[in-house]
């Protein structure tokens, strides 16, 4: 492929902030090894000279790593982010200011910004997208279908937007093949239940300074991240309620030693709420109706739709900001409510996000499924499809091995017992 020389500008904070950004960039490096040794083969193979990629993120620390990598192999880049309370201004005025890429993205930035940067990171027709939570594929496919032309393929980060991207191509709308990292094993395995565990807690931490021991709470949703969230809460002394509507799940998080009940039941006894299901109004008026006075609540889910904050207005006499991050809802009745970074992630809304060694498998999985797809896509259909295993497992099998972890391989004899069918007792 050809690329045209872009002289996008950047619109971002503050520029000064730049030297702080890379400071914090290099210092997430340290932390992510993986993407380091996918970067150096980059640098060396460029295998991505001349692609545009266009990618909707959360501009952070370890997004930077990413980003870098993929100009490395010498893909032109641009970033928006994907949620406005997500970004880090420092981070995006060094990638705008020191590593040449083109960032639109500014903390806190109003729904008509966050929709003008993503129009503004596809002028430059990209040929990749890359997604966390599939607001670019939307916009291809409503607003922007002119530019669909130029796209061969994505990746999607996160598991509202396979949702969303699986909804699109089950009515045969999709149109280009997107591969669906957030399904990986080493990204929903670890990014999701260990990251989202860690940074949810965080969050909530860092913006109540509340002591969760001895606290009620209540995790609605029991897929990855919501069991990495009950499994950290209870380490920290929390008392853990499971809120499901899949059976099989609500069986699991029994059988881990939660309770499980509806989320109206929960909601009387709950000190702390936290959703991770991606679907909307997880928190309704029938749960405000039942809140003891002082219940927090926050989400982890990608969109702040799982908080249903219109229906918690319309209750409401008054509502304050009484620190950062938490908003006090006082209710008709006198009781007060508390909802943390406007019903947005928490996790990086009041905190930083994951730890830098958690998202260092899930970018591994981005950086090396846009050059999977870079290099495949006329062999792909437009459908979503999984992360190649050998990409899989080549991503654990060298984040083993920058922990200095070994293990055995099979021997011939192993190998061909596995694959018969005559050998046995």
């Amino acid at each position: 492929m050809t690329i045209s020389t872009s002289n996008a500008e950047s619109d971002i904070a503050n520029a000064s902030l730049a030297a702080g950004g890379v400071q914090r960039i290099e210092w997430a490096a340290r932390e992510m090894p993986v993407l380091q040794q996918i970067r150096e083969r980059f640098m060396r193979e460029r295998p991505m000279d001349g692609v545009r990629i266009a990618g909707c993120l959360h501009v952070t620390t370890e997004t930077a790593n990413l980003m870098i990598a993929l100009k490395e192999a010498g893909a032109e880049v641009r970033l928006a982010a994907s949620n406005p309370l997500s970004t880090q201004d420092d981070v995006a005025a060094a990638l705008s200011a020191e590593y040449g890429i083109p960032t639109y993205a500014i903390r806190g930035e109003d729904s008509t910004t966050y929709n003008r940067h993503l129009s503004q990171i596809l002028e430059f027709d990209p040929h990749v997208t890359m997604d966390d939570g599939a607001d670019l594929v939307a916009l291809l496919h409503t607003t922007e279908t002119a530019r669909l032309k130029h796209v061969i393929g994505g990746t999607e980060e996160t598991t509202t937007g396979v949702i969303r991207l699986r909804a699109l191509a089950s009515e045969g709308k999709l149109q280009y093949p997107i591969v669906a990292v957030n399904d990986a094993a080493t990204k929903h395995f670890f990014d999701n239940r260990y990251g989202t565990g860690q940074s949810t807690l965080d969050g909530i931490i860092r913006a109540t300074n509340v002591l969760l021991a001895g606290k009620t709470l209540v995790v609605a949703g029991y897929g990855w991240c919501g069991k990495g969230l009950a499994m950290r809460g209870a380490g920290m002394g929390a008392q853990i309620i499971v809120t499901e509507v899949d059976p099989l799940r609500a069986l699991e998080a029994v059988m881990d030693g939660y309770r499980v009940m509806p989320i109206a039941e929960a909601a009387r006894e709950g000190d702390i709420f936290v959703t991770v299901t991606g679907d909307m109004n997880v928190l309704d008026a029938t749960s405000f109706e039942r809140m003891k006075s002082g219940a927090i609540m926050a989400n982890s889910g990608h969109f702040d739709s799982e908080i249903n904050l219109p229906a918690l207005q319309g209750m409401t006499i008054t509502k304050s900001q009484v620190r950062d991050f938490v908003e006090e809802y006082t209710l008709r009745d006198g009781r007060r409510l508390l909802v943390l970074a406007e019903g947005r992630l928490v996790n990086l809304g009041a905190a930083e996000g994951h730890p830098a060694s958690v998202m260092d498998m899930s970018f591994a999985n981005q950086a090396l499924s846009a050059e999977y797809v870079s290099q495949e896509h006329s062999n792909l259909e437009p459908k979503v499809y999984d992360v190649p295993q050998g990409i899989d497992d080549g991503v654990a099998k060298l984040k083993l091995e920058s922990m200095g972890v070994k293990i055995d391989t099979l021997t011939e004899e192993q190998k061909r017992y596995l694959n018969s069918w005559n050998l046995g007792t």
